[in-house]
């Protein structure tokens, strides 16, 4: 199976959260289907970073009800209110929740538009083949460091 990495678009305090390891699972409302040949997440911080800011392996993916997963990962949510989780899912009845397995910062957050003609953050994610690779490369990524 051809492996492929997964562009996704995360506000930039949750990409921080997930770069210094406080935010231990993303949440969904749509599933990466592809899930199994993903080799990298690479994270877009959305408006006003409007950067690439480093990557991640996804672990696993679980679904559940929006309160299952509050229940189950809410401590390594890197959310801090219930409300705000509950009112991400408004009108779902399943979300999923990935698993965030090696997340690395890039040394230099980059500008997509900068590196690929054309470029459109996604609205949630996309499936992106060898676009990236030149990106990440010329961030030289680092491993994050653990804050527990």
């Amino acid at each position: 199976m051809t492996s492929m990495n997964v562009l996704l678009s995360i506000k930039p305090e949750f990409a921080e959260k997930i770069l210094t390891s406080q935010k231990k699972y993303e949440f969904r409302k749509t599933p990466i289907s592809k899930a199994d040949s993903v080799e990298n997440v690479i994270l877009y911080a959305s408006s006003p970073a409007q950067r690439i800011v480093g990557s991640f392996e996804i672990n696993q993916i679980t679904s559940g009800s929006p309160t299952e997963l509050w229940e189950q990962y809410g401590d390594a949510s890197g959310i801090e209110e219930r409300k705000r989780f509950m009112e991400y899912y408004s009108g779902k009845q399943e979300g999923y929740a990935i698993e965030i397995g090696n997340p690395r910062r890039l040394l230099t957050a980059i500008d997509p538009t900068e590196h690929i003609d054309d470029f459109t953050p996604p609205v949630s994610f996309q499936y992106v083949n060898g676009e990236f690779d030149s990106v990440l490369e010329q961030g030289t990524v680092e491993p994050s460091v653990a804050s527990d």
